[in-house]
């Protein structure tokens, strides 16, 4: 399997009285940045990077950074500037942008530009994820989002065919127009990085990805296991219908997880953190979460008559647990609940969340040794077991 460590780079220092949802209704949009001290900043974005840097020694097989605007939640505007100053303080592990926001970009082919300077400066070593945005967000960039779906559509289009087919070309779309594309410098990788593609929920998205002219990573966050299974399943049958195999390698989740040496230590240290991250970081106003347009009819049906399963806010962090929303728990707690989950669903990428809402440094790098040194040798071997094949070619 690969395991990925992926990071928020959330800002901690909320209001005291921030659980009053009155006051605060969200952390997103709305949430007045004077509440934002650049000096903690300083601090904390140094923190977060040297962590990052700190899993290549642990053995992670890669790092992901990602793309919010205006929130607590997650403080990476530009996640390509995250990537490049990890290019130079990593050598071994995979850089995953997960991922660039496209239909928020005034223009796709900067997207292009930046990704093939960082495939470039970190010798090859770039996963390029495309996602559309969080909802709030068609609110935070003034981007209207009925157009969402084809501005991703058309700059994916754009992007793809920027990274390879020689320039200069014309590019004539509804959204986009170029009369000179030529793409400097060029990706190492070829045809071009890998492209993953995070997503919450969406089951077309899962379609799309497991089409057989893509074949992109689908990539699951925050969501129970009973609703991971469907979307899975959806790709799996994708996949049949195109007459080939779903790789393993196709399909991943990301979790918050903490570890401890007991499950009821793991609660005690790691349910606090895992409720910021869920009651306060995820704190959305709903009609902001899904603005008219955002979704696609048969998204709508479907968030529709699941949203009571992933509706985080009604859920205490032992309940978010038992659905594997999260594992919290042992060494032993956690393995088997993530190998059972590779089994029963068939996926090989996990990108563990381990540094958790306002969770403190010295907490975060035990929950990140222990992980490492504990649980990730195992998941591996178990994987090895289940696919041969795929992680000979891993």
């Amino acid at each position: 399997m690969q395991c990925h460590l992926f990071h928020l780079m959330p800002y901690p220092h909320l209001p005291p009285d921030f659980d009053d949802m009155k006051k605060y209704p969200t952390s997103w949009v709305i949430f007045s940045n004077k509440h934002y001290d650049p000096v903690k900043g300083v601090e904390i974005y140094n923190r977060y990077l040297d962590e990052l840097e700190w899993a290549e020694e642990l053995g992670f097989d890669g790092v992901c950074v990602n793309e919010h605007h205006q929130n607590a939640y997650g403080t990476m505007p530009a996640p390509n500037i995250m990537a490049a100053a990890l290019t130079r303080r990593t050598k071994r592990v995979k850089i995953l942008v997960l991922g660039n926001g496209l239909p928020l970009r005034d223009h796709p082919l900067r997207v292009a530009e930046e990704i093939a300077m960082l495939d470039v400066m970190s010798g090859g070593r770039i996963v390029s994820g495309f996602v559309r945005g969080v909802g709030v967000e068609y609110f935070s960039m003034g981007v209207n989002p009925t157009y969402s779906r084809e501005r991703f559509a058309e700059a994916h289009d754009l992007i793809i065919k920027s990274w390879t087919e020689p320039g200069p070309f014309d590019f004539e779309g509804k959204h986009y127009r170029v009369r000179y594309v030529n793409v400097w410098p060029r990706p190492l990788q070829k045809p071009h990085p890998p492209i993953w593609i995070p997503s919450f929920g969406s089951r077309d998205t899962g379609v799309w990805c497991a089409h057989p002219s893509r074949k992109y990573a689908f990539l699951s966050t925050y969501l129970p296991d009973k609703t991971v299974k469907g979307l899975f399943d959806a790709c799996f049958e994708t996949a049949r219908q195109h007459n080939y195999e779903l790789s393993p390698y196709q399909l991943g989740r990301l979790m918050p997880i903490y570890v401890a040496e007991t499950d009821e230590q793991a609660r005690r240290e790691g349910n606090q953190h895992i409720a910021w991250l869920f009651h306060r970081g995820l704190r959305y106003i709903p009609e902001m979460l899904f603005p008219p347009g955002y979704l696609s009819p048969s998204a709508a049906l479907f968030m529709a008559k699941s949203y009571h399963e992933v509706d985080w806010t009604k859920l205490s962090v032992d309940e978010m647990s038992e659905a594997g929303y999260c594992v919290v728990g042992s060494v032993e707690t956690v393995k088997r609940r993530l190998a059972n989950s590779m089994k029963e669903m068939g996926w090989g990428i996990l990108m563990p969340l381990l540094q958790i809402g306002d969770m403190p440094a010295d907490r975060t790098r035990k929950n990140m040794k222990l992980f490492a040194t504990e649980v990730m040798p195992y998941l591996r071997a178990e994987f090895d077991n289940l696919h041969p094949m795929m992680a000979k070619s891993a």
